[in-house]
């Protein structure tokens, strides 16, 4: 099973988007909304469907205000329960930006309209701020898409302080290393959620579909869809069918390079975004 990103620049719009992910027959989905008085929101893309948070040229500044997002996000949740029930999987991204009580809390606000996972609800450096978060919240955490080795997250495995690890193919030492997290995770129950984010292409993709249906402790896969000049670019042989990816039935990983139509797209340098304060202050990105 896959997730996909849905999301608005208010809560009525992200509300929609989630609607349009499911009749295209998404079973878990991602949802991030702006926040009333910011005018921008990191998750808000400008695209619906092809998300990408990077921006052309130099980073973007945006703004942020952790007490109006922890006002605004169990309505959101509500709103999106209330809207589309609850016979689908709900996520969602912190994006590193609380500190464990805040974290805590919002898990908390959030357990009513059962989350699949709280993302990345505290920056993950100081790994004993993850127990103050648990010691609150029944709300899954999911953590890892940063992590490059197995000690990255071996004592948030052993401790039971995360549900779903989120390294991925690319950034943790490729196939061979990542299942050797995957058997330490499964030692402890905790599940598997890949960073898939566009910025991986294709290759990464084809790759963590392989992995995902070899472990036994295989939890879900973050599927954001390329634009179709990606697709080009790599010929692939997986589908998205009924909220499942299918790795195919190619040789290898089953994606390939079109040097040629390659050619055609020079390297552009693109950013994520800058979070300020209010006040100006640069906060957590």
């Amino acid at each position: 099973m896959v997730y996909g990103h849905a999301n608005g620049h208010d809560l009525a719009e992200a509300v929609d988007a989630v609607g349009r992910y499911l009749e295209l027959g998404y079973r878990a989905v991602r949802a991030q909304a702006g926040v009333p008085g910011l005018v921008t929101a990191y998750g808000v893309a400008k695209g619906k469907l092809f998300y990408e948070p990077a921006t052309k040229g130099q980073p973007e500044d945006q703004v942020w205000s952790t007490e109006k997002y922890i006002d605004f996000v169990p309505k959101l949740f509500e709103a999106i329960r209330d809207k589309h029930g609850f016979d689908f999987h709900l996520l969602h991204d912190v994006h590193h930006r609380l500190t464990p009580i805040e974290a805590a809390r919002v898990g908390k606000s959030l357990e009513p309209y059962r989350l699949f996972w709280m993302e990345d609800p505290t920056p993950a450096e100081n790994q004993e701020a993850l127990r103050l978060i648990r010691s609150h919240t029944t709300t899954p955490i999911a953590i890892g898409e940063v992590f490059n080795t197995i000690h990255d997250c071996r004592a948030l495995i052993e401790n039971q302080l995360i549900d779903y690890v989120r390294t991925t193919v690319v950034h943790t030492g490729g196939i061979s290393h990542l299942r050797k997290i995957a058997a330490l995770a499964e030692l402890y129950q905790v599940r598997t959620g890949s960073h898939g984010a566009t910025d991986l292409s294709p290759v990464c993709m084809g790759a963590a579909l392989h992995f995902d249906v070899a472990v036994p402790n295989f939890g879900i896969q973050e599927y954001m869809r390329h634009t179709p000049e990606t697709d080009a670019v790599f010929p692939h042989h997986y589908s998205f069918a009924d909220g499942f990816l299918h790795p195919g039935e190619a040789s290898g990983h089953g994606v390939d390079i079109d040097e040629r139509e390659a050619a055609r797209f020079p390297y552009e340098r693109a950013y994520l975004p800058i979070a300020r304060l209010e006040d100006g202050t640069v906060w957590n990105w």
